[in-house]
């Protein structure tokens, strides 16, 4: 069975990714190409673009032919229709060890470790568990075609990935023979520094072409709220402990950097005034985690939606209604308005 294409929608490549086996991850649209936009998500695994392909288009920076000398998983794209899953993968495969990507993906990390780029592409295609996440999300069809010739006025759009990798940024396109190196960066500031390369990008078409779409795999925002939320209830158990009598635990130190780690204040009006500081921030937090839910409920009702097939139905409406003798006056209603 062929790969079929898919919606570029967040809520269908999150739980695309989800179906896959990876926890902790998202996939969020971005509106604008600007740093602070990007750092309001971080942390951010990577970015995905969308844009119109033009064949025969010279990469803007040196190609790596030898992808595994780098330290970066490259896999060359030799499904049809699956760009945006590639992309996601290609992203997938370069996260930090903390990312959770599952069974499959870590089997497939490990056993493509020493493939070419090419094998690398043929293990995914031969991935039952990916193409049938994928295949998922297909639009249903009046009659299923096993592959369509591509009309010569059809846009072809395609999908690429940009993230860091042992310091370097990477563009990480499937149709390219390896990945493109856009210089060194780290951690912190490869966000600044991928933004004027997308911008670079989006001006070679000038006015010719609108239609862009610009993604982040980020960590899960829900996730990161509920950390967040733990960690200010530990503290406010400290700040509690301390309000009691237990000043052995005023000014200890824990492991961490963000105002959650830091040592208690000193005194009790300090301590009183640190705990309302405390509810407020729980309070936010559990906020964000139910806004964080209602969204993936959002996300899931219409994807149900997107997955259910409709077909059946309007075919026995349309037959229904033939049969009452209703259905050629409407037809004529529709064509006289």
């Amino acid at each position: 069975m062929e790969w079929t294409t898919i919606e570029s929608d967040p809520g269908v490549f999150t739980e695309l990714i989800q179906e896959m086996g990876v926890k902790g991850v998202q996939v969020e649209e971005l509106y604008s190409l600007d740093e602070g936009s990007l750092r309001a998500m971080a942390p951010v695994y990577g970015l995905i673009f969308l844009f119109k392909y033009r064949s025969g288009e010279a990469p803007s920076a040196p190609v790596e032919t030898d992808a595994s000398s780098s330290g970066v998983f490259f896999a060359s794209q030799v499904i049809t229709n699956a760009c945006a899953t590639q992309a996601i993968l290609s992203i997938l495969m370069n996260c930090p060890p903390s990312v959770q990507l599952g069974e499959e993906l870590e089997n497939m990390k490990a056993f493509t470790a020493e493939f070419d780029a090419d094998l690398k592409g043929l293990a995914i295609s031969n991935s039952e568990t990916i193409r049938k996440a994928h295949n998922s999300f297909a639009r249903p069809e009046p009659i299923m075609e096993e592959q369509r010739d591509q009309a010569p006025s059809d846009d072809v759009f395609h999908f690429i990935a940009y993230m860091p990798v042992d310091g370097r940024l990477y563009e990480l396109d499937g149709l390219k023979r390896g990945p493109i190196a856009h210089g060194e960066c780290t951690d912190d500031d490869w966000l600044g520094k991928v933004c004027p390369v997308i911008q670079s990008r989006i001006e070679q078409y000038a006015s010719s072409e609108i239609r862009f779409n610009l993604m982040a795999l980020i960590k899960s925002p829900k996730q990161a709220l509920e950390e967040r939320l733990a960690k200010i209830e530990a503290r406010k158990e400290r700040c509690a402990k301390v309000a009691a009598g237990a000043a052995g635990d005023a000014g200890m130190d824990v492991d961490g950097g963000d105002d959650l780690d830091g040592p208690l204040p000193s005194g009790q009006d300090a301590i009183t005034a640190e705990l309302a500081r405390l509810e407020g921030e729980a309070a936010v937090a559990r906020e964000g985690i139910e806004r964080e839910a209602q969204k993936a409920q959002r996300w899931r009702d219409e994807n149900i939606r997107r997955k259910h097939n409709y077909i059946p139905f309007i075919f026995n409406f349309l037959k229904v209604l033939a049969e009452k003798k209703k259905l050629e006056p409407l037809i004529a209603k529709a064509r006289g308005q």
